[in-house]
Order: structure tokens, then C-alpha cells, then sequence
């Protein structure tokens, strides 16, 4: 029985000196949370995309909280809270914002069913990354779009699907957030986060096959064939083009659409634009046109007294 109550108390001593122990060790060595992290954590969305460049919505919280404490929260955006959810952010730190311009996924790729036939059959994992590992796809294109649909899975908002009738991936407007997860995915690198633009029109070169005119224009009808027509256009120097490929930078376009009209062979599109108006004819021409279109009344009461004649 001593022996007993000798061994409890010895145990019981040892658990309260390691007790006492792990309580001063915690409060010397105890690190402090701003309690603005949990304020700042919460406004946050939640989606854990990655689409700010940190990992999940802690590691964009934990930045904000020290940025604020530096005075500036330049360059740090949530894309899927957009505006609305930063300035909320900003106020719990009680700092000011930039207004950020919202941002949207384009394919910038062309190639449908029709312009762009296969020539090879793939017959292996189907995903975009191990089809480009493996070869250059099921098109002569090595540049487009491989139509596996790794930038719909990797989407978490459903603003991606495939179209079954063209091969290539829809973005819906309404859906996307830019967070770039669709980018990331992407192992050709088609996918761009573009400014929605004023009325989310928006002009770009839909094409980023690098090879030159005649190769890629015998891979897919809708290639940029680097021929530089839109950069002579072009008056605002938006233009450029590089390994054979143009480029339109968004700051400096003014949606003329004037690259649009001289683009041999369709690659640059114009999207949430409304119809173009016809020209109206010239007056000289369009009477030419009617004379040579409608009998003259002097030759025709002609011919009726030349009848009546005989």
C-alpha cells in the first residue's frame, strides 16, 4: 500500500513540475496573432484559389496585415472578391485602396474543329499535360489548344466548359473571377487574364502559334501569319510583333478595331462589339450601278415604235 501512494506521489510531482514548466514556457516563449488577422481572414472569400499569388486565403491575410503595417497594400488583390471584398479589407485596416480594373480568362486560340483538322489520332491519358508531354497533339498546330479540358477542372467556379461543336474551351464573363487557375493549368499557355475592358469589349490577337506564315497557316486557317499589316494600322504603337506572332497591349489599345479589318486571316477578334455598319455605297458609283441595272425609258419607247412599225 506505501508503495502504492509513494508511486502516485512521485508521479504527481513530476506532472506538476512539468506543469510549471510548460506554463512559464508558453508565456516567455508565446507568439502573439494580430488580432486584425482573424478581422482580415474572415472578410476574405474563403476559396483558397491562389489566384492573389499566396497560399489560400491566410497566407493573402497574413500579407495584408503586414503590408498595412508598412502603409501600402500596393499590388496585393483578391481577385475572386474583387472591389467590394478589398475595400472592406482595407477598411478593418483602415487603409485606402487603388480602384483595380477587373480582369477576365480568354483562350487565345482559334483553332476550331473546322480551321484547325486533326492528323493524328492520340490515343493515351487524356489531359492536356500529358498529351503535350507526349507529342504535339492531334492537330499540326503545336501551339493551340489540346481540347482536354484541364483548365475546366481546375476551375472551382464553373466558368469554363468545353464546346463540343468547336473543340475549344468557353469562359463564362459572368462566372470567372481571374483568379488564374485556368492559366496555371494550361501547359501551352493560351489562356491570358485580360482587363474586361469599358463595356467588356475587348480586341486580341486569338492566335499564339509561334512558327511562321506558311507553316502555320497550313496548321490552322485562323493562324497569325506575323505578317504586320494591324501593326502598320495601328496609330497608337499597340502592336507588336515578336517570333512571328502579334501581340495588342491592352493599356495602350484604344478599341479602334481598324488592326481588325486589315487581319488577313481572322485572328484578331473583337469580342462584346456591336455589328459593324456597311459602308454606304458612293453616289457616283450607285448611279452607275442603277443605270447599268435599269433599261433606259428612251430605249424602250424605241423599240415599242420600231415594233408598232412593222
Amino acid at each position: 500500500m506505501d508503495f502504492i501512494l509513494s508511486a502516485v506521489i512521485v508521479l504527481g510531482s513530476i506532472a506538476l513540475v512539468a506543469a510549471v514548466i510548460l506554463y512559464i514556457c508558453s508565456k516567455k516563449f508565446a507568439v502573439k496573432e494580430d488580432p486584425r488577422l482573424a478581422l482580415v481572414s474572415e472578410a476574405l472569400p474563403g476559396a483558397n484559389c491562389g489566384g492573389c499569388g499566396f497560399p489560400g486565403c491566410s497566407g493573402m491575410a497574413d500579407a495584408l496585415v503586414k503590408a498595412a503595417d508598412v502603409g501600402s497594400l500596393d499590388g496585393l488583390n483578391c481577385p475572386v472578391g474583387g472591389t467590394e471584398i478589398m475595400g472592406k479589407v482595407a477598411d478593418l485596416l483602415g487603409m485606402a485602396i487603388a480602384n483595380t480594373e477587373p480582369k477576365v480568362a480568354i483562350v487565345r486560340c482559334n483553332g476550331t474543329c473546322e480551321l484547325r483538322p486533326k492528323t493524328v489520332i492520340y490515343d493515351g491519358l487524356r489531359t492536356c499535360t500529358a498529351m503535350n508531354s507526349s507529342s504535339a497533339g492531334e492537330t499540326g498546330c503545336g501551339y493551340g489548344c489540346l481540347g482536354c479540358g484541364d483548365c475546366v477542372s481546375a476551375c472551382q467556379f464553373g466558368a469554363i466548359m468545353m464546346n463540343e461543336k468547336t473543340g475549344l474551351p468557353d469562359v463564362d464573363e459572368e462566372k470567372c473571377t481571374s483568379c488564374g487557375a485556368c492559366v496555371k493549368a494550361c501547359p501551352r499557355h493560351i489562356i491570358e487574364l485580360r482587363k474586361r475592358g469599358p463595356k467588356s469589349r475587348r480586341i486580341y490577337v486569338n492566335c499564339v502559334n509561334k512558327d511562321k506564315g506558311a507553316v502555320a497557316k497550313k496548321a490552322c486557317q485562323a493562324a497569325c501569319i506575323g505578317c504586320g499589316k494591324c501593326t502598320k494600322e495601328c496609330k497608337f504603337e499597340a502592336i507588336s510583333v515578336e517570333n512571328n506572332v502579334a501581340y495588342i497591349d491592352p493599356e495602350k489599345c484604344r478599341l479602334c478595331r481598324k488592326c481588325e479589318s486589315v487581319c488577313p486571316t481572322g485572328a484578331i477578334v473583337a469580342i462584346n462589339f456591336p455589328p459593324r455598319k456597311d459602308k454606304p455605297l458612293d453616289p457616283k458609283a450607285l448611279a452607275e450601278a442603277t443605270e447599268k441595272t435599269t433599261p433606259n425609258s428612251n430605249n424602250e419607247n424605241t423599240v415599242k415604235m420600231k415594233e408598232e412599225s412593222k
